[in-house]
């Protein structure tokens, strides 16, 4: 069976790394064609858009896209073009699995029991972008109102505010998406992450929204975690969790937090899903530093590229790719710097070398 993909190469070390993806994909046996489309810098040069319609409408067309990291330039353009991304597709769930491949280096002590998966919604709460900047010297309608109806909150004319939009409806999809996940994926046990017993209006909607909707599942476990202690069960203990389901902003650092667990952001894949779309990229940045030298790490797409061909029933391939690039890095001999061990013999390969290992690997498995 052949399937179209939209490919976007993305900036920095986005090309490089993209190249690789599709090299290994190909020798999986899977049939992609790529339709290939510029976003970011590369397209605000070749078309005079941050984000080309012709973006949208190919990933419409297509309804999976496999993507680079894009660069939002500062000072002007889109708040984010990844958010805006999001935003145009209603790709309302981010799914960011951390799971611990041996031969990388970490500091947990026991890392391969780390196999868990965060779940952020993706389209409220602070990333809306409803914000105030502080202005003293002019009226102050919004602090005079607060001073008004909420007691005790006597602001100076010197304070910034965010808006942080919750809905009950965004809270249950995000859920409902959590709970299918985990029964598909064979999960026995949820999450729901949040800080409703200080932000009762906000977070409480999202507590209620997660236990309401727990009870259309009993074969799945269901427990509520306040995030400050989520954080620091993650670290202590973070073989007990499987599937953990939060609002945007905590899923953002959360991620990030667990993507330290099993050695950073170069080995961290991720998926933005919605009812219609979805859309696989590594979670690292662009590394502008790095582009064109060939040194970047090729883990985070590898394993987003895995993601993608499960979610287009090309399951099998999707094993192989996966255990082609854990098998290359528990050999430890061609992988990038950033996966060298101190005391592994011969030098760090490239970013291409690294992809001929995982095709060779593919080939062998």
């Amino acid at each position: 069976m052949s399937h179209i993909v939209t490919m976007i190469p993305g900036d920095g070390v986005g090309p490089e790394i993209i190249e690789v993806a599709k090299a290994c994909i190909a020798e999986t046996g899977v049939d992609v064609q790529w339709d290939v489309q510029p976003a970011g810098m590369s397209a605000q040069q070749s078309r005079g858009a941050l984000l080309p319609r012709q973006v949208i409408d190919s990933i419409r067309e297509n309804r999976v896209a496999l993507k680079g990291p894009l660069e939002t330039p500062i000072g002007s353009g889109y708040r984010s073009v990844n958010v805006q991304l999001r935003k145009d597709l209603n790709l309302y769930a981010c799914v960011r699995p951390c799971r611990y491949y041996p031969g990388i280096q970490t500091r947990i002590a026991d890392p391969e029991a780390i196999d868990l998966v965060i779940i952020r919604e993706n389209m409220e709460d602070m990333y809306t972008g409803i914000e105030f900047m502080e202005e003293c010297g002019a009226e102050t309608p919004l602090i005079d109102f607060l001073k008004q109806q909420q007691q005790g909150a006597d602001l100076e004319c010197d304070t910034g505010f965010s808006i942080k939009p919750i809905s009950r409806r965004g809270s249950e999809r995000v859920a409902r998406f959590a709970f299918e996940y985990a029964r598909a994926y064979g999960r026995k046990r949820i999450s729901a992450v949040d800080k409703a017993n200080i932000m009762k209006y906000s977070d409480g909607v999202f507590m209620r929204a997660a236990e309401k909707i727990s009870a259309d599942y009993p074969d799945i476990e269901f427990e509520h975690k306040l995030v400050d202690n989520m954080c620091m069960q993650l670290v202590q203990k973070p073989e007990q969790y499987e599937v953990l389901v939060m609002p945007n902003l905590y899923g953002d650092i959360l991620s990030d937090l667990c993507a330290g667990l099993i050695g950073g952001l170069g080995v961290a894949p991720g998926a933005n899903m919605g009812d219609s779309y979805a859309v696989f990229e590594p979670v690292h940045g662009t590394a502008p530093k790095y582009a064109g030298a060939d040194r970047a790490n090729p883990t985070a797409i590898l394993l987003s590229s895995v993601l993608m061909l499960h979610h287009i029933n090309e399951s099998a391939a999707a094993q192989r790719l996966e255990k082609a690039v854990a098998a290359v890095i528990k050999e430890g001999i061609h992988v990038t710097r950033d996966l060298k061990s101190p005391d592994a013999a011969g030098q760090p390969t490239g970013t291409q070398a690294m992809g001929g290992a995982v095709r060779d690997k593919i080939q062998s498995l």
